[in-house]
Parts: C-alpha cells; sequence; structure tokens
C-alpha cells in the first residue's frame, strides 16, 4: 500500500500463519504505510496450503523456517522499490503465530553476527537450522508427550497453576519433547531453541533475542508467577533445554539494536531499537489497546475471548499468559468453537435465513427470556467440552424445543452467559471501567451487541482489527522506547484512534443477569455430569 514515507515512526511486523505484514505507524500513531508477503501466493515453491504443510497422520502440521526467512527478503525489497525511507524508523518490534518452534543449528549465531548486505537473508541462512519444517500451533501429534508432562508435575491442574495452561498439543515445550524423543541427533545439534516471535527478532538483531514472558507463556514451560522457566517442566520435556531457551524477558523489553546488515542494505539508522517481539494474541491485545477490567470479544467462526486480568486463577480450560503491556499483570484467553456457524444455523432455523428477522426476534423478547436458556454446541465445544442442543425452561426442565423466538435469544444469551461464567473462573470480574471491544463478524449487528452489554453489564464499543497485531507491535515499539515497564503503557498510546460505541446495558439488566448467571452455570454442570460424569 500506500506513500513512500518520511516521517519518523516505528515498524510493526506481523508473521502469521499465511503471511508476513508489515505496518508502519508516525509519532501521531497513524498508520500510514502497510504491505504483505502471501506464502501460497507469493512463494509458491515451498508448496505450502495456508501457509503449512499438513502431513500424511493428518496431525503433524508444519512450515518451511526458510519460506519465513525468504518473505522478509521479499517485503523488504518491495518496501525499498515502493521508496519506503528506512532512515526515519525509530525503532520495531512484532509478532509470531504462538507456539510454533525454530531450531538453530550449533554455528548459527556466527551467520547471523556476519550477514553480508551484499546478499539477501534466505541465501546466508539455508543451513543454519537443524529442521527445516517447522512445528507450529496447528499440530496436534503430541499427545503422549502432553501426558508425560502432566504426569511429571502432578497432573493437568497443576501444569496449569503453573504455567497458565493445561497441557496442549501445540504448545512448545510438548513439540520440543517430541523431537528429542523422535530425533534426538537434530535436538542436540540445535544450539538455540527460539519461538517463531523471537526467531523473527533475531533475524532483525543479528543474534539470538529472548523469548519474552507472554509468548512464552504459551510454551507449557514459564511459571507465569515468578517468570521463570519451571525446572520440573523443562527436564520433563528435554535435557539441557534451559540453555537453549535462553533468559526470557519482559515484552516491552528493549532488546538491542538493528543488524548493521539492514543499515547497509536498506538504510535503517544504526541506533533503530528493536524491542522484544511476542505472540499474535498478545499483539492483539496491544493493538486493541485493551486496558485493566476490559475484554475483547471476537466474534467470529470460533468465537474468542481476551480478558486483562490482575489476579489470575488457572483453570483446566483457557489459557493465561502474562500480559504483554504491563509486567504485573495477565491476559487470559478463552476459545468457544460454536460461534457465527451456530448463529447462521439457528438464524436459518427460527429466522427464515434472515439476519433481519434474527434481530425482531432479539427485539421482541424480554432480557432473560422469561427464564428459558438454551445451550448449542453442534460440534464438540471446547469450553466446555459437550455437544448437543439441551433446553430447559423456567423451572429447569430439560425440553425438546423453543419457539423460534424464544429460541434466538435463548442462543445469544446462552453464547454470552458461558462467556462471562468462563471468563470469570479464570479471576475476571467486570470493574465500574469495563469496556467490550466486539470484533468479528456478528459485531455488526447492534442486536447482538446489545444482548452483549446486557449480560455483562458494561458498554461495548467496536473497533476495526484487521491488523490489531501488526498495529499492536508498532504500539509496543513506541512503548519500549518510552521507557517500557516504568511508563504506563495507556499514556504512550492515548492519542491512537478511539473505538466507537455500540450498545450500553438496559435499565435493569444487571438484576436479571445476576440472577440466571448461577443457573446457567449450574445446567452446564449437570449437562457435563451427565456426558462424562462427574468434573475431576
Amino acid at each position: 500500500m500506500t506513500e513512500p514515507a518520511s516521517r519518523r515512526c516505528c515498524l510493526g511486523w506481523d508473521f502469521s500463519t499465511q503471511q508476513v505484514k508489515i505496518v508502519a505507524v508516525d509519532a501521531e500513531l497513524n498508520v500510514f504505510y502497510e504491505d504483505s508477503v502471501h506464502f501460497d501466493r507469493d512463494l509458491p515453491e515451498f508448496g505450502t496450503q495456508g501457509g503449512v504443510h499438513v502431513h500424511k497422520d493428518r496431525l503433524t502440521v508444519t512450515s518451511p523456517v526458510l519460506m519465513w526467512v525468504q518473505a522478509l527478503d521479499l517485503i523488504l525489497e518491495k518496501m525499498k522499490a515502493s521508496g519506503f525511507d528506512f532512515s526515519q524508523v525509530l525503532a520495531l518490534s512484532g509478532a509470531g503465530q504462538q507456539h510454533g518452534s525454530v531450531y538453530w543449528k550449533t554455528g548459527a549465531s556466527l551467520a547471523l553476527s556476519n550477514l553480508s548486505p551484499a546478499l539477501p537473508l534466505h541465501q546466508q541462512l539455508q543451513a543454519c537450522f537443524s529442521i527445516s519444517k517447522c512445528p507450529i500451533w496447528m499440530d496436534s501429534s503430541t499427545t503422549a508427550q502432553c501426558r508425560q508432562l502432566e504426569a511429571a508435575v502432578g497432573g493437568a491442574r497443576a501444569l496449569s497453576c503453573l504455567t497458565g495452561s493445561r497441557a496442549y498439543e501445540r504448545f512448545t515445550g510438548n513439540q520440543i519433547a517430541k523431537l528429542f524423543q523422535q530425533n534426538p541427533e537434530a535436538y542436540s545439534h540445535s544450539e538455540r531453541i527460539s519461538l517463531v516471535s523471537s526467531f523473527a527478532a533475531s533475524l532483525f538483531l543479528g543474534g539470538y533475542s529472548p523469548i519474552d514472558y507472554s509468548d512464552g507463556s504459551g510454551m507449557n514451560l514459564l511459571q507465569i508467577q515468578e517468570k521463570v522457566w519451571s525446572q520440573a517442566c523443562l527436564e520433563a520435556c528435554a535435557p539441557s533445554l534451559e540453555e537453549k531457551l535462553g533468559s526470557p524477558v519482559p515484552s516491552c523489553s528493549l532488546v538491542g539494536t538493528i543488524s548493521s546488515y539492514y543499515v547497509q542494505r536498506y538504510g535503517f539508522p544504526p541506533t533503530c531499537k528493536v524491542v522484544a517481539f511476542t505472540g499474535d494474541n498478545p499483539a492483539s491485545l496491544a493493538g486493541m489497546r485493551l486496558e485493566e477490567g476490559d475484554i475483547a470479544v471476537s466474534l467470529g467462526t470460533s468465537d474468542t475471548l481476551f480478558l486483562w486480568l490482575q489476579e489470575p486463577t488457572p483453570a483446566l480450560e483457557g489459557h493465561i499468559f502474562c500480559n504483554p503491556v504491563d509486567v504485573r499483570h495477565y491476559m487470559a484467553l478463552l476459545c468457544f468453537k460454536n460461534g457465527s456457524l451456530m448463529r447462521e444455523k439457528i438464524r436459518d432455523e427460527s429466522a427464515s435465513c434472515s439476519w433481519n428477522k434474527f434481530s425482531k426476534s432479539l427485539q421482541s423478547t424480554k432480557m432473560g427470556n422469561d427464564g428459558n436458556l438454551g445451550f448449542y454446541f453442534d460440534v464438540m465445544e471446547i469450553t466446555p467440552e459437550i455437544i448437543g442442543r439441551h433446553r430447559f425452561n423456567a423451572e429447569n426442565i430439560e425440553v425438546s424445543a423453543f419457539p423460534g423466538d424464544v429460541e434466538i435469544r435463548a442462543l445469544i444469551e446462552g453464547q454470552f452467559m458461558a462467556k462471562r461464567i468462563h471468563a470469570e473462573s479464570l479471576g475476571y470480574r467486570v470493574m465500574p471501567k469495563t469496556k467490550i471491544l466486539a470484533t468479528g463478524g456478528a459485531s455488526h449487528n447492534k442486536d447482538i451487541l446489545q444482548v452483549l452489554a446486557d449480560v455483562f453489564g458494561a458498554p461495548v464499543y467496536v473497533i476495526d482489527t484487521t491488523s490489531s497485531a501488526c498495529v499492536g507491535s508498532a504500539y509496543r515499539a513506541f512503548h519500549g522506547l518510552a521507557g517500557g515497564t516504568g511508563v504506563a503503557f495507556s499514556e504512550v498510546v492515548k492519542s491512537a484512534p478511539h473505538p466507537s460505541l455500540a450498545a450500553t446495558p438496559s435499565p435493569g439488566a444487571s438484576q436479571v443477569y445476576e440472577a440466571l448467571l448461577p443457573r446457567y452455570a449450574e445446567l452446564e454442570q449437570r449437562i457435563l455430569s451427565q456426558a462424562r460424569g462427574p468434573l475431576e
């Protein structure tokens, strides 16, 4: 995109699953340049689909590390050709898809620190990786390693209390354990193991960048309270792992200045600072400018909740990470699989395929739905693990059907009550200053947002988040420049564009839902118990 630029700026990078993206943000926090390299389209020689390779077992999913390196070459050349003025860049930071890992071969640090500005990166780093196909977040081939890790620390709940999550197949510690068990030679030849985020930062530094606390929380290895690697988890995964990971750092740390390679090849100033890169979800929290007590709700194919927490209470569901913009606090992530597809199904069945009729049903039914509650999970839900549709009348008796209008309100109220209940189980509390930021397809429907405001008892705002990880990375670069841990992130970004108000709680909403929420939680437990016996 965009005008070639000569204004002082920070760059925000996003190394995501399908592309590498860049934004430039000026001192007034306006985005004035953006560009991207799409892996499948722009680097077809790597043969990826959606930026990945799905292996024959359908469980193993990897991406070629050199594709990521070459994408960076490509995007920098595009910027140079457009006339972008690199000399004005004060600092840069970035994001990486969470959980993915990169294995630097013994001797790679030497190659990184001796890059020739005459050649692109990918030609100089070809022999620098002990495995060329990096495991990423879509991989689910490490179930055995997950069970081993949980057993080593005293069970799933103990691991969650320690690291913020129970063992998940995509989490990096389990991926490292699999590599050590199945390819010990490649493991022993790895002098450094990076996350995708710290790998990308290393490319800019010309040396190994540390892993930051926030992205490090997605590994099942970091003690989130003490912010140090858990010795028990490290030992359960692989030998000599701590030295291969390096020490983690606060997410707003200045990790160094840019490598002379970029100064000589592209004209970056030698003073350009590199702020620790983090995961894409933490970077999005920064891009949406969440503050203490705020929630972001992404209403897409899956619904995702981002929470800002002060005192987390880790559970068997959801994830707690160190907060990327406030080292004293935390963030939580909850995913709900039955999102927009479920809303579309009920729209088709109960509102003749019309969003207009769907909205009219929400307008014509009362808050609380006369005590009728519904659970709608056509695919196995993650939070909680339930499948099927379950409807209960005001006397808590299960019924087989609701009238169309009641069905629609039961679906939307049920989806938002579940989100609030599970957020509160992780330690979240609605505060007087709480804002809810809604994004994704359903955030365009004002009547759905009204129910969201009513159930949570907080105003709902809408925000454009197309590039939230990138923009959040640029904001984090400004924050790092301003002093990081010593300066409030909210102060640094106060002049950024504000979200727009979409809905405020209706009078009487809090009384209605404070009464309904305990009932909803009890019925959810009843369904769970019937499905698989009592919870742990």
